[in-house]
């Protein structure tokens, strides 16, 4: 398709308009007529590029099984390699900043103390970078459509892969609507008059044209939102530090005075459990410089740049900005919103932070990055949940005609599923919004701690599957800096934030034990066991765990000449080895 689709590129050539300045009639006409040539040729290519890409099976051998099949899809899909470098490594740093941290944080500090707070981020930092780390070996290795949703069926078994491919979409297409009300929310800090639904269709319409535009349009707009938010977060810290050695208008050194008075913990080893899953909140999102291998331009040089990237986004924007946060605002501050992740920039611990310094005009400031992390957050749940969709296509598990997939490389099917979804948002102007969100916002609440403990699995699962076939790593271009322990801590500490989040739903702080509050905290568990189910009852496919020498491990690979691979790779080591220590420290953390 795409050869008949250039070959007819080609033969509609357009003449370009001679000048305007004729002395004889027939050009004039002949000028116009070759403008309009132009015109008619310009939307017959723009609706020729939502016609579908076939995907080409023919040659493939019919004999292997639905498995092997899908990975063939997954690494034949047309999407546009239209990703640069600058852009992974715009997303890797700032793609997942969002509400979870501007505002998830006040509730976390109420909830848990300025210790807890710590404590809580920095051990599922910890997690998430040994999580991107292990996403970022296996998506160099095989950067096929889909990603770590493929990867679930490929190295665990099918059931799970549909189970944790049903979890992604279902997490993105409930985040589109309640971060779309959440941006109309935050308008409220200046203008509480115009009804919020209004606003609720201006960014509708923002969304909808950026993802018009396709990959490139996700990345180039979250490459500003970004920019953005890492600018801001910079500004802060600094702000931060001045404030807290005492160069405010009101002056005087705070140092540590809230962690002695009230205190570094707010409900004890209970508030610390509270932590996690919040910290785990602001996370969220952070696996899409993963899914968005198969579209960027050389995933071999841009994905291990942006796996490391990671290090530097959670030490330096989570870590020093939090540590802030907990010396310039009490936790008993009653602005701040118990246990919330609303988008009230009212109860964000970064705006009280700059009003209780009596700092005017940086408030609305902040609130105007509050509300642009929220729609790079509605962006992304566009860019994630259509690629997912297409991927579940791929694998049998939905539709086929789920994977559509156009001329200019987007799966429309999926973008507009996701859209249709994002309409939820004009619930906003029911009285009933409040309960309806709740209950949303329960389904989704535990996906992506599902999603990373099954991306580092399925890590540990592919380095089984080498081993076992005498292979080594010695043939993977990058592999990660914390190797299978790291894949096994990542694991281990996703269930231990399950095992907190249990906690916390059974025994809630400040209420008391009800089965309705259990269920909104923890409604993802029965709902992925329901998945489980239903897949089993449609493929009556029993295939609960697939065996380690059975694993497809070459499928799907860019680079196909391993011997030719593992050369170049001894040659890039050799160089790094040759120079001073200060560029091989640079190479190993950036």
């Amino acid at each position: 398709m795409d050869k008949e689709y250039k070959s007819d590129m080609m033969s509609e050539e357009t003449t370009p308009s001679p000048s305007p300045i004729n002395s004889n009639d027939e050009e004039n006409r002949e000028t116009i007529g070759n403008t309009k040539d132009v015109k008619k040729n310009f939307l017959k290519d723009f609706v020729d590029s939502f016609k579908q890409i076939e995907i080409n099976m023919d040659d493939v051998d019919p004999n292997l099984s639905a498995m092997e099949k899908a990975n063939i899809r997954s690494a034949r899909a047309p999407l546009k390699r239209s990703l640069k470098n600058r852009h992974i490594q715009m997303i890797a740093i700032g793609g997942s900043i969002g509400t979870g941290l501007f505002v998830g944080a006040g509730g976390a500090l109420a909830s848990g103390g300025p210790a807890a707070l710590l404590i809580g981020w920095l051990l599922t930092g910890i997690m998430i970078y040994c999580t991107v780390q292990a996403l970022g070996e296996l998506a160099v290795t095989f950067p096929v459509s889909g990603s770590f949703i493929i990867y679930n069926a490929r190295f665990v078994s099918t059931p799970w892969g549909f189970c944790m491919a049903w979890n992604y979409v279902l997490n993105w297409i409930i985040t589109l609507p309640l971060e779309l009300v959440a941006a109309a929310i935050t308008i409220n800090y200046w203008d509480k008059t115009t009804n919020s639904a209004a606003w609720v269709v201006i960014f509708y319409v923002l969304i909808v044209l950026i993802n018009f535009f396709g990959v490139k349009g996700y990345g180039e707009a979250e490459f500003i939102f970004s920019i953005i938010k890492v600018i801001a977060i910079i500004g802060f810290a600094i702000l931060g530090i001045v404030l807290v050695c005492g160069g405010g208008p009101h002056g005087g050194y705070m140092g540590g005075k809230y962690w002695h008075e009230p205190g570094a913990f707010s409900h004890g080893f209970h508030g610390v459990c509270s932590v996690f899953v919040t910290a785990a909140f602001s996370f969220a999102g952070t696996e899409l410089c993963g899914l968005a291998a198969a579209e960027t331009e050389n995933p071999r040089k841009s994905l291990p740049k942006a796996t490391k990237q990671v290090f530097w986004r959670i030490t330096l924007f989570y870590i020093i900005s939090l540590t802030l946060i907990g010396l310039l605002v009490p936790y008993n501050d009653e602005r701040l919103l118990n246990g919330s992740s609303s988008a009230d920039a009212k109860a964000s611990p970064f705006v009280i932070a700059i009003v209780n310094a009596g700092i005017s005009g940086l408030p609305s400031v902040m609130n105007v990055v509050i509300m642009i992390a929220v729609l790079s957050v509605g962006n992304s749940a566009v860019f994630g949940c259509s690629r997912t969709i297409a991927s579940l296509a791929d694998m049998g598990f939905a539709p086929q005609c789920f994977g559509y997939i156009d001329r200019e490389g987007r799966p429309l099917v999926g973008v507009v599923i996701t859209l249709a979804f994002g309409l939820l948002c004009f619930l906003a102007a029911s009285p009933k919004q409040n309960d309806v969100f709740t209950w949303l916002l329960a389904l989704s609440g535990l996906c992506t701690i599902f999603n990373w403990g099954s991306i580092c699995f399925c890590h540990i699962r592919f380095r089984r599957a080498l081993a076992i076939r005498g292979r080594g790593t010695d043939e993977l271009a990058f592999t990660s800096q914390c190797g299978v322990i790291g894949s096994w801590f990542g694991v281990l500490m996703n269930v231990l934030i399950l095992i907190a989040q249990f906690y916390v739903a059974l025994f809630p702080i400040g209420a008391e034990p009800s089965a309705e509050g259990f269920f909104e905290s923890y409604l993802t568990v029965p709902v992925l066991i329901l998945f489980y189910v239903v897949y089993l009852v449609w493929k009556k496919d029993f295939t609960f765990f697939i065996r380690a020498r059975d694993i497809d491990i070459d499928t799907g690979r860019r680079e196909v000449d391993l011997d030719l691979l593992k050369q170049e790779i001894a040659e890039e080591k050799a160089y790094i080895a040759s120079k001073p220590f200060y560029f091989r420290f640079y190479k190993f953390w950036c």
